[in-house]
């Protein structure tokens, strides 16, 4: 199946959140949170890319992996207390993406 426009798009926005929030890994503000932090965060990112390289292949488990990242990254933020007008506009672009992406889930390939 040849993939569809919205998912090509998603996969875009998908690939520059993951660009914009690998600095972040790095910065102070996730630093002084703990010594582990961003060692968890950035493996939330890499698998955030990881997910939607699998959604850009047209794999169903690129969309559950994405579900799970996106509640894993919004208990990271109330956690950490990370929580602002990005978490909320961060949140409604995932949610929106996350129905897109289940609304074409059973025209996706099941095997890796």
């Amino acid at each position: 199946m040849k993939r569809p426009q919205i998912i090509s798009v998603l996969c875009y926005l998908g690939f520059l959140s993951v660009v914009f929030s690998f600095p972040q890994i790095f910065s102070p503000g996730i630093k002084k949170l703990g010594v582990l932090v961003p060692a968890l965060y950035g493996t939330l990112v890499a698998l955030h890319f990881i997910s939607c390289v699998g959604i850009w292949f047209m794999k169903q488990w690129g969309v559950i992996l994405y579900a799970c990242i996106f509640f894993c990254k919004t208990l990271f933020a109330i956690l950490f207390n990370k929580t602002g007008a990005f978490l909320y506009f961060s949140i409604v672009i995932s949610v929106f993406s996350l129905v897109v992406f289940l609304w074409f889930f059973n025209k996706m390939k099941k095997n890796l």
